[in-house]
């Protein structure tokens, strides 16, 4: 499916074409791509794109074996995920574009910066990281995460996710969330999250060429800050900007200062 950017009409895409992903798109202007975290889909930037659409095309996809693309078959690698973005950037015509990717969207953004650089001509890294399973706690919450998902289903581990990570989320906003989880593939999102895993930039990310943005929160237990420290440290020319009070439900419980952040780093 496709949204009509013009008059926010939604139209079948035919399956013989080459590029199968679902995206929505909002707005007019040079080209911003949204790269959703895992378990969730396009719709957590909700908040937001409005404000972003003001004076961009923004596209918006969901991702390989979520939403409205989990038809979509393995693997979930990073490489993979940036390599089906770049089939949706042909498919659209578009040669560069800014890119915005959220917590494990982040990954998924950096992927796409580093294989294909002429595609991105400015990146923001919300809530995400260069490497996962950096710190003990990281590997044991990493390898038990599948397991829960296994005893608990979608339901019960999208409830626990939560109320864990985003413990500012007003009940309203936090059931929105948990049902989008919810709503998601089990079988699928234990192999994207052990792909997830595997994912580790921190050689590379020298190689990040563009202008780049990293966002964080100051009280992100999911994507703790050194997560964000190191992605500023590692590529060159880079602003970090930390908001204070925030945890990784950042875009949700600080929409404004968010996309003005975004806003400002984008310009025109």
């Amino acid at each position: 499916m496709l949204r009509d950017r013009a008059e926010g009409r939604e139209t079948a895409m035919s399956p013989a074409r080459p590029d199968p992903l679902y995206f929505s798109e909002r707005g007019s202007g040079p080209p911003l791509l949204l790269v959703h975290g895992l378990m969730v889909t396009g719709e957590m930037f909700e908040p937001v794109v409005e404000q972003l659409a003001t004076r961009r095309r923004v596209i918006v996809p969901d991702l390989r074996g979520h939403g409205r693309s989990r038809r979509l078959p393995p693997p979930y690698a990073a490489t993979q995920l940036a390599a089906d973005l770049s089939g949706l950037l042909d498919r659209l015509g578009i040669d560069s574009t800014a890119v915005l990717g959220y917590s494990q969207g982040g990954a998924i953004a950096q992927q796409l910066a580093l294989d294909f650089p002429d595609r991105c001509d400015r990146l923001v890294l919300a809530c995400t990281f260069e490497f996962n399973m950096a710190t003990r706690r990281e590997r044991v919450e990493g390898h038990l995460l599948p397991l829960v998902l296994r005893l608990l289903g979608m339901r019960l581990t999208a409830k626990l996710i939560v109320s864990r990570a985003t413990p500012q989320l007003g009940r309203e906003r936090a059931d929105w969330l948990a049902r989008l989880m919810a709503d998601q593939d089990r079988t699928m999102m234990v192999s994207a999250w052990k792909e997830t895993m595997a994912f580790d930039s921190r050689s590379r990310l020298a190689q990040i060429s563009c202008p780049t943005l990293v966002i964080a929160a100051s009280d992100d237990r999911a994507v703790p800050i050194h997560h964000a420290k190191m992605l500023h440290d590692g590529i060159a020319g880079s602003e970090l900007v930390v908001i204070d009070g925030a945890d990784h439900a950042l875009i949700w419980t600080h929409p404004d200062e968010f996309a003005r952040v975004t806003d400002g780093f984008l310009g025109t």
